[in-house]
């Protein structure tokens, strides 16, 4: 009962930790056309900022498959926290202090995208160590709290916008400092299991490098990230300017309802994995995905086109966790290494989906129909690595 007891702490604090994440990836995004206006700002800027967010998880992805398991979990999943915290308040300070305000926002951001990169690398293990019975829908569960974060960031987001305004957005920043103040103290005192049984070691970097199903995956996970951020980091703004609508309306209706339907695919696999296949599900996932970008790039409706951006966050919830799943049954003892780089391809793709969008749309006048119609090559590429996925035998450490 006492070893239930602790490692609940320890799931409660990964799920907090999800949330957290949520803030890092989709708060700024609401206040992208609030820079546009207050600091002049161009599109272009913009993009930088996206990019530069998960590029710097990106190579904390990279740096940490040598140096997490050095200085331990605790103190990464500690200082990964701090980080945030520390970055988003400066956020809400840097850019009225600095000469050059893009300047101090891209500093904000590059702090806490360094405990954002951490928190991608340590929590899907932490959590995968824990002594539950269904794996697979425990990390479906997990990763739904990171949607419930976002439809929670943006929901509040709104509603504080609404009643305080939107030049009050500063203290609204500072306020969602304190989540990862708080789960840091619950981090503290939360048991830490290990991945590994005693005496057992995990695949080294090299021994991965070597596998062909890894390089699989790790091009799932590349395309799971692309799929899932192209559209959710530019709904906000594409709902605001390409379909007219208000930016209450847009948010609540573009990023807000994409992560409440991503969260709630994750939630039925959560709660209903152990009676579906995963390999069904994700494939159907992947074909609705691609009828989603269609709607949104394709069809000149604003009611279709919010339609499309609510669908696609169904279609892509299992695709990140899914995957993570199918690479621990298919390469046993993968270790820190293998979690670490499944989160560097996955922050890989987080970065290039939207990135392609907002340099397509630059080229294309701005439009982002025509960036986010490029992007569908994303989906369409995580169905050929199933496809190559289902073809492979599993391997052991």
């Amino acid at each position: 009962m006492s070893q239930s007891k602790n490692y609940q702490k320890t799931m409660y604090a990964c799920f907090i930790g999800y949330i957290v994440q949520a803030v890092v990836n989709n708060f700024v995004p609401l206040l992208f056309v609030v820079f546009q206006d207050s600091y002049h700002i161009p599109l272009s800027q913009i993009t930088a900022l996206i990019t530069i967010n998960f590029l710097i998880q990106l190579g904390v992805d990279l740096l940490s498959a040598g140096v997490v398991d050095k200085l331990g979990y605790r103190t990464c999943v500690l200082i990964a926290h701090g980080c945030v915290a520390v970055g988003l308040v400066l956020l809400a300070f840097l850019p009225d202090l600095l000469p050059n305000p893009f300047a101090g926002i891209l500093i904000a951001v590059g702090i806490y995208a360094v405990g954002g990169g951490l928190i991608e690398v340590l929590i899907s293990p932490i959590l995968e160590a824990c002594p539950t019975k269904n794996k697979e829908k425990a990390m479906s569960l997990l990763h739904s709290f990171y949607c419930w974060g976002h439809v929670g960031v943006v929901l509040i987001s709104t509603v504080f916008f609404r009643l305080a305004g939107v030049g009050n957005w500063r203290i609204l920043t500072v306020l969602w400092a304190l989540i990862p103040v708080g789960n840091l103290v619950l981090f503290a005192g939360a048991p830490i299991y290990s991945l590994h049984e005693e005496g057992e070691t995990g695949l080294t970097l090299r021994e991965l490098f070597q596998k062909k199903i890894f390089w699989i995956l790790m091009l799932m996970m590349m395309c799971a990230g692309a799929s899932e951020q192209a559209v959710s980091q530019w709904a906000s703004i594409f709902a605001e300017k390409g379909l007219g609508v208000s930016k209450t309306v847009g948010d609540l209706a573009g990023p807000m309802a994409f992560a409440a339907l991503m969260g709630t695919s994750r939630l039925i696999y959560g709660k209903y994995g152990d009676r579906l296949n995963l390999n069904r599900f994700m494939t159907l996932s992947c074909f609705l995905c691609i009828a989603a970008y269609g709607c949104i790039s394709l069809i000149p409706n604003a009611a279709v086109g919010l339609a499309g951006c609510a669908v696609c966050g169904f279609s892509v919830g299992i695709l990140w966790p899914g995957t993570f799943s199918k690479a621990s049954a298919a390469v046993k003892g993968g270790g820190t290494a293998m979690f670490a780089l499944l989160a560097l391809a996955g922050d890989l793709g987080c970065s290039g989906g939207p990135t392609l969008a907002g340099a397509v749309s630059s080229q294309c006048g701005d439009n982002l129909r025509m960036g986010i119609l490029a992007a569908v090559v994303f989906p369409v590429l995580l169905l050929a690595g199933m496809l190559l996925l289902s073809r492979q035998k599993p391997v052991k450490s």
